[in-house]
């Protein structure tokens, strides 16, 4: 299903951007109707990097990590330390986290991606780790000084239906930032979670 999926997003896209790459080939003889044209620049609007992706390769580099969890609120929190590496890929186009450190005791790994859409003009995310076979996703908003506030979901394995989330980003100076994680308690009413303060290297 995956792979059938794969294949018919890589059709959908040929079949959008064929014109364009036509197009911008010098093919003689073609001309593109003015609304092939307005569509063409719509394309190259949504998928040209901007000043969001300029921030996201700013903070591209290798990070220690302090973290807290707090199984229960109100508890003392639980701390480990880990690493993380941030790259760009796609062409500026998309951040890759890479993070490794314990949770619980046990070895653990996490893989975050986040990028900024052009089209709805906010960011996203996606998380996956070595503790869980989902992925989380969510969407979120940045003002002037970075700090940054998400919405994002997962599938509870207890509940088998999805738990919403709101994370927030801050930069305490050019080289901390610290994200907190918030979800809901078992009344249903919001609790941190978690706190992961990086330090880039």
């Amino acid at each position: 299903m995956v792979r059938k999926c794969g294949i018919g997003l890589a059709v959908f896209a040929i079949t959008l951007l064929a014109p364009i790459a036509f197009a911008q080939s010098g093919h003689e003889g073609h001309e593109m109707t003015p609304e092939q044209q307005a569509e063409m620049e719509a394309y190259m609007k949504a998928g040209t990097p901007g000043a969001p992706h300029a921030h996201l390769a700013s903070i591209a580099g290798t990070y220690t990590v302090k973290v807290k969890n707090w199984p229960e609120p109100g508890a003392p929190p639980m701390e480990s330390t880990g690493s993380a590496t941030r790259k760009m890929i796609l062409g500026g186009r998309v951040m890759v986290e890479d993070f490794s450190g314990s949770m619980m005791g046990m070895p653990f790994t996490g893989q975050g991606m986040t990028g900024f859409d052009n089209v709805s003009q906010k960011y996203w995310a996606t998380w996956t780790d070595s503790m869980s076979t989902g992925m989380m996703l969510s969407e979120g908003t940045c003002d002037a000084s970075h700090a940054c506030t998400y919405q994002g979901s997962w599938n509870d394995p207890i509940k088998k239906s999805p738990v919403k989330s709101r994370m927030t980003l801050r930069w305490l100076n050019p080289t901390t930032e610290v994200f907190e994680m918030y979800g809901p308690d078992k009344t249903g009413k919001e609790t941190k979670m978690m706190e992961l303060t990086y330090t880039k290297q």
